[in-house]
């Protein structure tokens, strides 16, 4: 396989784990752990989730299954290089 492939999944490997990152934090808090002792406990959540976090719980997902995609990719380019040089 070509180079360019590789350095194509290492951009998308860092910007989607970029993305990752800032999705998780944007989640709220579900539990009393360590987000209520910094003020994230203050709040009362409603009873049912809202439109807004469940389309963020479907972007959180779908980025990572591309995450995980460009590591399983990253991983059999590798292979493939190591079994072509020996």
């Amino acid at each position: 396989m070509p180079i360019w492939f590789a350095y194509t999944l290492i951009v998308l490997l860092v910007i989607t784990s970029f993305m990752l990152v800032l999705l998780i934090l944007l989640h709220r808090g579900k539990g009393g752990g360590m987000s209520s002792m910094f003020g994230g406990g203050v709040s009362s959540s409603l009873a049912g989730s809202s439109v807004a976090e469940k389309n963020l719980d479907r972007y959180t997902v779908l980025v990572g299954i591309v995450w995980f995609a460009c590591i399983v990719g990253l991983g059999l380019w590798l292979r493939l290089q190591q079994s072509s040089l020996g």
